[in-house]
This record gives structure tokens, sequence and C-alpha cells, in this order.
């Protein structure tokens, strides 16, 4: 592995945000472990030294002496996580202006203010894919106890060809050794994936840049994901041996096949189409009129999602992800998305867009071992819910408690 970033060094005696982790019992709940379609209607958790102990029938309960609460009425799952976010945007409509005119402090406000909703709504894992080097600060306050957050993954900043797409908010190079250059930098400040933007209108990055910061990132140890949006993008990225596409877009039969053959997920983004249509909420972002119906439009046309559906069908992994901070997508933005993944096909039900968002994002970001699931042995990562999400996506709103490794993020307190 690499060396650590510069801060891993920094001895930290006391954090300034530091949660117990009790040994706790949730009982009287419907539990949702997001292993296929597991569903225990009277079920319990067990939570101890911030690892889950044991799930299971309130009727396979013994006598404890752990701290009880009753979930009655209520839903228990696996944290959710949000596997394609921008802490650093607040969902404004100018994200160019507020990426070059925000000061690095402000900048990191916003990011803060970010994890919190992150936490409200249910997030305990964030992957963070770029604004500026915003991330790599985002994670050392987590990590090192200054700041309360979900857990986080972090691209430090995305790479893009010189003037390529975003360029205002990336790390911009030319030619193979740059490229290796800025995945060096990246991984040197902490990061845990590099991002690449592929395209935009067209393909972006030479041949022999495209290899070299593939290359470089897996001679790193980390993986390497890419914006793409369209067949022959999308193609070509997985051909050259990236790990996982952002967004997706239309895909031939061939390129279903071969992202089977290589196993390479999406993490489809579906809310900034979905909030701007909301003329009320996409006003609120000054969000351009002419923008609100082309959203519209396309919304309401099931052909622009044909490849995204058919790569679903034919096996292709499917994963969470909002697109969190760009224009109109705030990030307790959750059900939304579900909702619009379950309409349009890309997963089959409202438990399978669950899972997209635990279990199988937990495997696109190589945490399966760990997360993702609600089962001995595993972090305890868990939210509380107000209703059945089984039965309707928006009860995702009523998230009453969030909890990371056993400490409670939400309602601290209470």
């Amino acid at each position: 592995m690499p060396e650590p970033a510069a801060w891993r060094y920094q001895k930290i005696l006391q954090p300034m945000f530091d949660l117990s982790a009790p040994h706790r019992i949730f009982i009287h709940a419907r539990v949702l472990t997001c292993r296929g379609d597991e569903v225990i209607e009277h079920g319990f958790v067990e939570v101890e030294g911030g690892k889950i102990k044991a799930v299971g029938a309130m009727s396979d309960l013994g006598s404890t002496s752990a701290e009880v609460i009753d979930c009655s009425g209520q839903t228990i799952m696996p944290g959710m996580m949000n596997s394609h976010a921008h802490l650093a945007w607040d969902g404004i409509h100018d994200l160019a202006r507020q990426s070059m005119d925000d000061a690095p402090e402000i900048s990191a406000y916003k990011a803060s203010a970010n994890m919190l909703k992150n936490l409200r709504a249910g997030i305990t894992l964030v992957r963070d894919l770029g604004m500026n080097k915003s991330g790599f600060f985002a994670k050392q306050a987590v990590a090192q106890g200054i700041f309360p957050g979900p857990r986080l993954l972090i691209c430090g900043e995305a790479i893009v060809q010189t003037g390529g797409h975003t360029y205002w908010c990336c790390r911009e190079a030319s030619g193979a050794d740059e490229m290796r250059r800025a995945v060096r930098e990246q991984v040197r400040g902490g990061a845990d994936l590099i991002k690449i933007m592929a395209c935009h209108d067209t393909l972006e990055f030479t041949d022999a840049e495209l290899e070299a910061v593939i290359d470089e990132t897996h001679r790193n140890g980390l993986p390497i994901t890419a914006h793409a949006t369209y067949n022959e993008c999308i193609y070509r990225v997985v051909q050259f041996g990236v790990d996982c596409v952002e967004h997706g877009g239309s895909m031939s039969d061939e390129t279903i096949q071969l992202l089977l053959d290589k196993q390479v997920p999406i993490v489809t983004t579906f809310a900034p189409l979905v909030m701007q249509a909301q003329e009320e909420v996409a006003r609120r972002f000054n969000i351009p009129e002419w923008k609100i119906e082309e959203r519209k439009r396309a919304i309401a046309n099931p052909a622009r999602y044909a490849g995204l559906v058919n790569a679903a069908k034919a096996g292709v992994l499917i994963a969470f992800g909002t697109d969190a901070g760009s224009p109109a997508v705030g990030h307790e933005v959750v059900a939304p998305e579900l909702k619009f993944m379950v309409k349009i096909g890309v997963v089959r039900n409202n438990y399978a867009a669950l899972r997209s968002a635990t279990s199988v994002a937990a495997r696109i970001n190589r945490l399966e071992d760990k997360l993702g699931t609600l089962e001995a042995g595993k972090e305890a990562d868990l939210i509380v819910i107000d209703g059945n999400p089984l039965e309707d996506l928006d009860a995702l709103e009523r998230v009453r408690m969030t909890f990371i490794a056993g400490k409670k993020m939400l309602g601290v307190g209470s």
C-alpha cells in the first residue's frame, strides 16, 4: 500500500468529537438485513464493541444487561452508502463559479454541513468524487475526530485532460507522465480511489494518457472510476481497465457484455434529472426555465434509460448514487433517486433499491466483508426508520437514529 497521507502522522491525544459505542439491543423491529430479500418482521439487532453481535427473531432473544431500545413500528436496516456525491457543493446551478470562487474555508464549512445532512438522511458512507481538494480535509476531520461525519471514501481531485470536462474543479494533466504524477498527488493526499473524467461531448484522454492513469492507479493499489455517459466512452474505459463507471448511459449489447466479462459495475445518478424536473425545487436552486422543461422531457422518456435497464437485466451491478451537491440535489435526497430506479426498472423492487445503497454498494466499494448487511461480525452501521420502506420508499425521509460502528450519530443525547 502507498505511504499514509501526511496528516496520518499527527498524534491526536483527545478527539474533539468522540462518542461511546455501548452494548445495545434494538428490539421489536422490522429488520431488513439486506441479505437477499430477508425480512425479520419481529426482530432484534444486538450491538457490542462497535460490531453487530447478533440478529434474529424476538423469540430467540434471551435476557440481557444491555441498553434496550424499543423500535416498535420501526424498521432497522444497514446504513446507506451514497457512492457518488460531492460534499463541498451545495446544489446551486452554477457549479463552476462555486468551485472557482469558494474559499477553501467555505468549502470546508459546506462539506461539514453536508456531512450532517448525510447522517440525518441515514447515509453512513459517502464516496466523495471530488471538488478541488476539499475531500482530503473532510476525510481528515472525520478520521481525527474533529467533526462528526459518515465514513468517507475520497478521490481527492478528479483527473481531467487539460481543459477537459469540469476542469475548473479538477486536476488537469496532459501527457502520460503528467497523468502518473496527477495520480501520485492524490495518493499522497490520502485518496481511497482515483476518478477520471473520460468524456463530455467528445472522448477525452489519448490512449497513452488513459493507459497511464489506469496503470498508475492500479500500481498504487487503488481502484479507478470513470465519468462515462455514453456508449463509446463506456466501452473505451472498460476496455482499458477501469473498475467502475459513473452515471452510465446508452449502451450496446457489446458494451454490456464487456461490463459483464470484466465485472465492472455502474453507479447511476438520476437525482439531478428528477429534482431539476420539479419546478418548485429547481427554482429554489436558480435552475433556468429552459433546463426545467428539458428535465421534464428527459424523465418522461423511457428510451433514454434503455441502455441502463438492459445492463441491469443482463446482470451488471447497479449501485445507488445521487450526484449530491449537483444542481438542486441536496445531500439529504435519497428516496427520489431510489424511487426512480424502481420506476424505470434498473432495480426490480423497493428491496432491490435498498440493496443498491447497502449490500451492492459495499461490494462495489470493496467493503462487503465489513459493511452492507446486518449480520454478526460486521461493523454496526445501521439506521432506524419510522415506517416500512419496502412498502413506501418515502419512509426513508423519517430516519430517527443513525449509528456508525455502534456510535449514535443522529439523535445524540436523546
